[in-house]
């Protein structure tokens, strides 16, 4: 079974970085994207970015284009994601998720696996 760890959540300050890591354990072989999906309080969960594993292909949410990127390391079963320019409407929980199949930003289906959340506050 799949196991998902996030981390590198926090406090910035608009226009600061941060980078969020998700360690995965136990991959199925019907693993085929991971993503990186957001939740703010009072609003619906919502996805930011998906790496579909195989090809390295990405996809992003409109919002986050051109300041947010997904990155994969093999090696390390480690997800990340890097945010740039981080504005207060980006605070929220983030997930990590693995799943069989996404397209674009959207895990069809039940999810393999959420990770636990981390905490991203930004300070206007």
């Amino acid at each position: 079974q799949v196991q998902l760890v996030e981390s590198g959540g926090g406090s910035v300050q608009a226009g600061g970085s941060l980078r969020l890591s998700c360690v995965a354990s136990g991959y199925t072989s019907s693993t085929t994207c991971m993503g990186w999906f957001r939740q703010a309080p009072g609003k619906e969960r919502e996805g930011v970015a998906t790496i579909y594993t195989g090809s390295g292909l990405t996809f992003y949410a409109d919002s986050v284009k051109g300041r947010f990127t997904i990155s994969q390391d093999n090696a390390k079963n480690t997800v990340y994601l890097q945010m740039n320019s981080l504005k207060p409407e980006d605070a929220a929980v983030y997930y990590c998720a693995a799943a069989s199949l996404c397209v674009g930003t959207v895990v069809v289906g039940t999810p393999d696996a959420w990770g636990q959340g981390t905490q991203v506050t930004v300070s206007s």
